[in-house]
C-alpha cells in the first residue's frame, strides 16, 4: 500500500481553511479539540510519545501526549495521532498494548524507521498540517540568501513554526528545498 500523499496535503490545507489558520504556528491543540478529541499531557516512559485511545460507545477520542518530551516533539505527536485520528479512523493500527478494552495506538520502532504505512501517513499529516506548503513558500519567498546562512533559517523558521530543526529540516528536504 503506497502513502497517500496527495489527499493528506489536501486533508490538512482543508483542516486549516475550515478553522481560519494562515500563518504559523498552527494551533494544533486546539485544532485536535475542536475536532471532538481530548488533548491529554501527562508523563509517561520516554519510549512513548503519545497515543489515540477511541471509545466509541461512548464517542470519546482522547490523544496522549508524553509530557517529559520537548514542547515542539509534543505539538509533532499531536499532529501525528490526528492524523491517525482522521486518516485511520476505521482501521486498526499497529497496536502494542492493551488497557482495559480501549485501543491504544502507541509509537513503535516502526513508526519511527518508516515502514508502516499508517505511521508514515501519521508522520506526513503531521508535517502537512504544521508545516504547510503555502506558509513554507511565503517564508521561504522572504529569506534573502546573501544576509542569512542557512543553518540561522532553519532555527528561525523552526522557531516560528515550533517545530524541531530537524523536523523543518526533513520537511524543507522533502519538499526540494534543501538538498542532500
Amino acid at each position: 500500500m503506497l502513502v497517500r500523499r496527495k489527499m493528506i496535503r489536501e486533508r490538512a490545507l482543508e483542516l486549516l481553511e475550515r478553522f481560519a489558520v494562515k500563518q504559523a504556528p498552527v494551533p494544533v491543540d486546539d485544532l485536535a479539540r475542536r475536532l471532538g478529541a481530548k488533548v491529554v499531557k501527562q508523563d509517561a516512559p520516554d519510549e512513548l510519545s503519545g497515543f489515540v485511545l477511541r471509545e466509541p460507545t461512548k464517542g470519546v477520542v482522547i490523544i496522549g501526549v508524553n509530557a517529559k518530551h520537548p514542547p515542539n516533539r509534543q505539538r509533532f505527536t499531536v499532529g501525528h495521532e490526528l492524523g491517525h485520528f482522521l486518516l485511520h479512523e476505521g482501521e486498526r493500527l499497529h497496536i502494542d498494548k492493551q488497557w482495559t478494552g480501549y485501543q491504544v495506538k502507541l509509537r513503535s520502532e516502526q513508526s519511527s524507521a518508516g515502514t508502516n504505512v499508517d505511521e508514515m501517513e501519521a508522520n506526513l499529516f503531521a508535517a502537512e498540517l504544521l508545516m504547510p506548503v503555502p506558509f513554507l513558500n511565503t517564508d521561504l519567498a522572504k529569506l534573502t540568501p546573501s544576509k542569512l546562512s542557512a543553518e540561522e533559517d532553519i532555527a528561525r523558521l523552526a522557531k516560528k513554526y515550533r517545530v524541531s530543526e530537524q523536523a523543518l529540516t526533513l520537511r524543507l528536504t522533502s519538499l526540494g528545498y534543501i538538498q542532500q
